[in-house]
């Protein structure tokens, strides 16, 4: 297994408890008015308060593996972002869900159940692997998010500043559960083959959420998928970039930190003109 690597220098992990003014444009088609666009995003964070407990969850169970002093202190960074992610999410998913006459129980609810069976029948170092492998794809959609700056081109901007600060703090502590799972004994078998239960359980749960958020909406079942293709993998596409770090994962000497997010740096440095991450 690799060892733990360094993040960059200056690129701690910090808990920002920011509240964003977002109950009413929520409900909206927030994404410069397409409701495509917009429900890929609300499709993505009806995931969110979920499955971040259930990341939070899976570090502490073996948290008592770990005797590095400064990956304790970051198990307590990665959980306290999390755990603000989580509200934020739910109070945004609450939003998207009244307006759309929804309930935000029963869409988490095929989720909750595959949990409950995994927590039933599983061990705590395969649920760490889920979480690794989730945190890998978290952090590599917001890597591409900030490579591909049209993925929020006309967005509202306190929706935009919502997935930026959601993106920031996926990239500060993407290597945390890999580091954790490193010293609980994970192997690299183990972690290959949850990144493909992942790969096909996100991607279930999104095409799901979005009939959900569609259905009514009088959008033919060809405009939805041409508009998601062309938004997703379209030249200037929201994934154009995640095929090579998305293969990396299954690299046996792979380590998040190869991939050192160096546009989230800028971000948080304010060299970019927008200063939401203040």
């Amino acid at each position: 297994m690799p060892q733990a690597r360094a993040k960059p220098e200056g690129f701690d992990i910090e808990p920002r408890n920011r509240r964003f003014d977002i109950e009413a444009v929520a409900a909206t088609d927030w994404h410069g008015g397409s409701p495509v666009r917009t429900a890929i995003f609300n499709a993505l964070s009806l995931m969110f308060p979920v499955g971040e407990q259930y990341f939070i969850d899976t570090v502490k169970r073996l948290r008592e593996r770990v005797t590095d002093p400064v990956l304790l202190d970051e198990v307590a960074g990665f959980t306290a972002q999390e755990a603000i992610h989580s509200r934020e999410h739910s109070r945004y998913n609450d939003a998207v869900c009244a307006a759309r006459g929804l309930s935000v129980e029963k869409l988490e609810a095929p989720i909750r159940r595959r949990i409950r069976w995994a927590q039933k029948y599983r061990p705590p170092l395969e649920h760490l692997a889920m979480t690794v492998a989730y945190e890998h794809l978290t952090a590599i959609l917001a890597d591409a998010m900030f490579r591909n700056p049209a993925t929020l081109d006309g967005a509202h901007p306190e929706m935009a500043a919502l997935w930026h600060w959601h993106g920031l703090e996926e990239t500060e502590h993407k290597a945390v559960a890999f580091d954790v799972y490193v010293a609980a004994g994970g192997t690299v078998a183990m972690r290959r083959r949850a990144m493909l239960i992942v790969t096909f359980n996100l991607t279930r749960d999104l095409i799901r959420n979005m009939s959900h958020l569609l259905r009514g909406r009088g959008l033919s079942p060809f405009r939805i998928w041409r508009e998601t293709a062309t938004f997703l993998f379209g030249r200037s596409g929201a994934l154009k970039g995640i095929a090579r770090p998305y293969r990396d994962f299954y690299r046996r000497s792979f380590h998040p930190w190869d991939h050192p997010g160096d546009l989230a740096i800028r971000y948080r440095r304010g060299e970019e003109d927008e200063p939401w991450f203040v």
